[in-house]
């Protein structure tokens, strides 16, 4: 697979007389609803491929097993108008154990190649396809200026390159005529579980920085995910995203030690106790997390959507917090 991919020939979008037909796997998780809610409220019709229909999705849902073509991919059967959109896969904020790097292998390559072999059962190509993915691909950054060119790490972190490398390379065989591989950095939303943990242990008067503190932080607020997700599929006016990667990322990254800062400044906390490295692992291996989380870090911006003339709706990490409010 080509790493620069993303820096090749400006991708010429379909001009759309019929709304898209978006089939969302993964699509009943915390990013995969609000998808679904931001393209059905634009007027796309959505599909759902859940192994466990839920009553209060609200969208058309379509069983699945994530591992086998079965009869849901039927759902595929008007390419033209058809998208993919990727998310399928288990929560990544486990110990890290060989058992656990393959459950999160497995949850996403299985789905991938599943929908891979559904989408070359047609004759024409998909309109897109968005495969998700992750900016921990890169491990562990330092002080790095990552973007869409820079090279992979060799071999990387288990549960970061070491998963993240194979579930976008299980999507090559793809039959679509535009496909991105979409790197995602932290999302910020209500509820979003490492927010949710690191705003309980700042309130609790422990939120200095973690490790270092010098670790880069990349993140992003879901509303610019949303956004930089529709871009993807041609349905945001005078965006054009090529075929390749993309990384999702606001273009202002901080360090550790400033986002426990915003946090305790949100939390009107003054002072935070500042956890070092062997403690963070202490407290990961009782929690059940992966330490890498917290102690490891990238500075990822995005080339491409900066040479799209793309701007955020959320361009910083204490706006971020003040638009979701205490429900983070």
């Amino acid at each position: 697979m080509d790493e620069t991919a993303a820096t090749v020939g400006p991708h010429e979008p379909l001009k759309r007389l019929e709304p898209l037909k978006c089939v969302i796997a993964g699509g009943s998780g915390s990013l995969g609803r609000p998808l679904a809610d931001h393209l059905a409220q634009q007027g796309h019709e959505v599909v759902v491929l859940t192994r466990r229909p839920s009553p209060d999705l609200g969208h058309r849902q379509v069983r699945w097993d994530g591992r086998t073509v079965g009869d849901w991919a039927e759902e595929l059967a008007d390419p033209s108008r058809t998208a993919v959109v990727n998310l399928a896969g288990e929560l990544v904020d486990r110990s890290p154990t060989h058992a656990h790097a393959r459950l999160l292998l497995d949850s996403r390559v299985q789905p991938t190649l599943a929908l891979v072999q559904a989408s070359r059962l047609g004759a024409e190509p998909l309109a897109h396809w968005v495969q998700a993915s992750t900016t921990a691909i890169w491990s562990d950054g330092g002080e790095r200026r990552i973007t869409e060119s820079t090279p992979l790490p060799e071999p990387g972190l288990p549960q970061m390159t070491g998963v993240a490398r194979p579930w976008e390379a299980a999507s090559d065989g793809a039959h679509t005529s535009h496909r991105v591989l979409l790197r995602t950095s932290l999302v910020l939303q209500p509820g979003s579980p490492l927010l949710t943990r690191l705003s309980g242990v700042t309130r609790a008067g422990l939120g200095g920085r973690l490790g270092s503190g010098r670790q880069w932080i990349s993140w992003i607020h879901v509303d610019d995910w949303l956004r930089v997700v529709a871009a993807c599929l041609d349905l945001v006016p005078g965006v054009r995203i090529p075929s390749g990667p993309l990384v999702a990322s606001s273009d202002r990254p901080l360090r550790n030690a400033e986002m426990m800062a915003a946090l305790r400044a949100r939390y009107r906390r003054p002072v935070g106790l500042p956890a070092p490295a062997f403690a963070v692992r202490v407290g990961a291996r009782v929690l059940g997390s992966d330490p890498a989380l917290a102690l490891t870090g990238r500075h990822c911006t995005s080339q491409v959507l900066e040479r799209a003339g793309w701007s955020f709706d959320v361009p910083t990490f204490q706006d971020a917090l003040a638009r979701i409010g205490t429900a983070g």
